[in-house]
């Protein structure tokens, strides 16, 4: 649990831990990660750390160890993680609700952290702050070494949105909410109007393509799902998917792969949300004339307020118990053997994924 050590007044908290936290640090592709100790940390005033229950692999944390997503080094890769509350920062901390933190809770948390005070953040677009940090995908050094999901501990710091999660909810379900089933739904959000019968195109089956098509099922919506695996079709069909007999309202892209086909494929003054072109990709040619002719809305997505991450929380502890999101984490291993994890996420026959355990 850690033994505090206070220092005077203004200054950070410094909490040792015994035995001392880990985390898996990657230099660069081609590189092996190196498990470091980290005997303690020095807690900002509003500053909480979290002992990792369980994290999971997402395809971000893939494409960055095969070098196709940029990020500086040394860092603490993965961004979806489960925990518990161990310590605290002497002004306390709260949950999104604005209920104070305890010691013990069972938490999920952002990817990134905001200032709060910028014109984005005032303008509800926090995942955007002018100050971003990013866990998972920040150098360490800056505020410390606990700063991505593959270790044993997790510092969050004041900025993050977090949020209690149920103790009956497997940390399979919660661990990749943060970005997944959270980016899923701030995709719907997106959507004009009430989706009580429309029609919705997914495309792409992974897990926020599935976990969109359960949030559109759930809300009223005729949902497809658009794939070319036909594992991950079937797949789809238990999170909702069947088919839709109309040119639909709402098409979420979900893949990076098939944004022509998106726009293309959309109903007159249908809408298209962005979801998965995170990624540098080659340009897509786009009708202009059909889109406007068309009285069509393009819009899109990358991460999700902390209300909308709460919202994601309270589907899953709710009318997500439907859908086999316990399913997703197809394999559990020790996060010694990130490396080899990251490997078998690779494959193309990968669970949608998979999660890592400290110890």
């Amino acid at each position: 649990m850690g033994t505090l050590l206070v220092r005077p007044p203004g200054h950070r908290r410094d909490v040792a831990l015994r035995p001392a936290a880990t985390a898996m640090v990657w230099i660069g592709e081609g590189h092996r990660h190196e498990m470091i100790a980290v005997p303690g940390v020095a807690l900002g005033d509003r500053d909480v750390l979290v002992a990792v229950e369980m994290s999971t692999i997402c395809d971000a944390d893939v494409d960055t160890v095969h070098g196709r997503r940029a990020t500086p080094v040394p860092l603490v890769l993965g961004h979806e993680s489960v925990g518990r509350v161990i310590a605290i920062g002497d002004a306390g901390a709260l949950d999104v609700s604005g209920t104070a933190l305890r010691i013990g809770d069972r938490v999920v948390w952002s990817v990134t952290i905001s200032c709060g005070s910028c014109d984005r953040c005032a303008a509800g677009l926090p995942q955007k702050c002018r100050t971003l940090g990013r866990y998972g995908h920040d150098r360490i050094g800056g505020h410390g070494d606990l700063t991505g999901a593959f270790g044993s501990h997790v510092q969050l710091r004041s900025g993050t949105s977090i949020v209690r999660v149920p103790e009956t909810l497997p940390a399979s379900v919660l661990a990749p909410a943060a970005c997944a089933t959270s980016t899923a739904w701030a995709a719907l959000a997106r959507a004009r109007g009430d989706l009580d019968g429309a029609a919705v195109r997914i495309h792409g089956a992974g897990l926020v393509g599935l976990s969109a098509a359960a949030i559109a099922a759930e809300l009223g919506a005729s949902v497809e799902v658009v794939d070319p695996n036909p594992a991950r079709r079937a797949l789809a069909a238990r999170f909702g998917a069947s088919s839709i007999s109309r040119d639909p309202d709402i098409v979420v892209e979900t893949s990076g792969c098939a944004v022509a086909e998106a726009i293309e494929g959309v109903a007159v003054g249908g809408m298209v949300v962005l979801a998965g072109s995170a990624l540098s990709a080659e340009p897509v040619p786009v009708h202009l004339e059909s889109i406007t002719r068309r009285l069509v809305t393009i819009c899109g997505v990358e991460g999700c307020t902390g209300s909308e991450l709460a919202e994601a929380i309270a589907f899953l502890s709710g009318r997500g118990r439907a859908y086999p999101f316990a399913e997703a984490v197809g394999e559990v291993r020790p996060l010694s053997e990130l490396d080899d994890a990251l490997a078998a996420a690779s494959a193309p026959d990968a669970p949608l994924r998979i999660g890592l355990v400290p110890g």
